[in-house]
This record gives structure tokens, sequence and C-alpha cells, in this order.
């Protein structure tokens, strides 16, 4: 999920990810910097509430959240490096469908150049090669 907005505060934070948990239910760690949108108490309740825990990576040690550091070096070379947004709502649309295209289309390395989640299901052909 990606929530495209002048600014976010703890209140937006809480709402995105309450969309993602009711759709895959909550983590047992939700890993952040320590932004104010994430270290407001009104987020490290609520995640208490719902279960989950909070791990804050140390300021200044990107290496302790490897994925997301890893997804915003793309994110910042293959779109918004290329872009400028004359508008917020041309924001909310170009970056949500390079969003899907990054997790339906886009080969991952990782996955052996596969998407993490295709937009169709491709048929995998079981049968030996052997003779």
């Amino acid at each position: 999920m990606i929530r495209v907005d002048r600014k976010l505060n703890s209140t937006d934070v809480v709402d995105a990810l309450t969309d993602l948990f009711i759709l895959r239910g909550p983590p047992e760690f939700i890993r952040s910097d320590n932004g104010p949108e994430f270290v407001a108490a009104k987020v490290r309740d609520w995640v208490e509430a719902v279960g989950a825990r909070t791990a804050f990576i140390e300021p200044g040690s990107p290496w302790e959240n490897g994925y997301c550091e890893s997804f915003n070096a793309r994110f910042r070379s293959e779109l918004l490096d290329g872009e400028i947004f004359y508008t917020l709502r041309e924001a909310q649309i170009l970056i949500e469908r390079w969003r899907k295209h990054y997790n339906t289309v886009r080969p991952h390395s990782a996955l052996g150049y596969r998407p993490p989640t295709p937009e169709s299901v491709v048929p995998v052909d079981r049968r030996s090669t052997m003779h």
C-alpha cells in the first residue's frame, strides 16, 4: 500500500494499517523508521491494541530495514526521478499504477524474475524433463 497525500500524520498511518490488517491480518512486528508519524503515541498504542509490536530501526541505520530501503530506491529511480506531478490526484493515479505494476508485472530477481503477486496464475509444468 502506498498512501499519497501532501502530508501524512499518525491518523493516516493508523488508517492505512487498519486497511492492511483487515485484508491480511496483523503482523507480529511492524518495522519502521523513527519518523514522527510512526513514533506517535497514537500509532504505538493502536499497534499494541491489535496485538502487534513495533520494531524501530536505529536512526542512520538503513541496513536494518533492507527491504524498505531497496523498495524506496526502486520507487525513486523507476518513477519519482522521472516525473513531475502537477496535481495531487495525478500523483495518486501514477503512483498507484506504478505500485500495481511493481507487484503484479515487474520481475523481481529475488523471486526468480517473477512478480510477487502476478495478475494471473501461470501453470507450472511439473513433468520430469528427464527421459
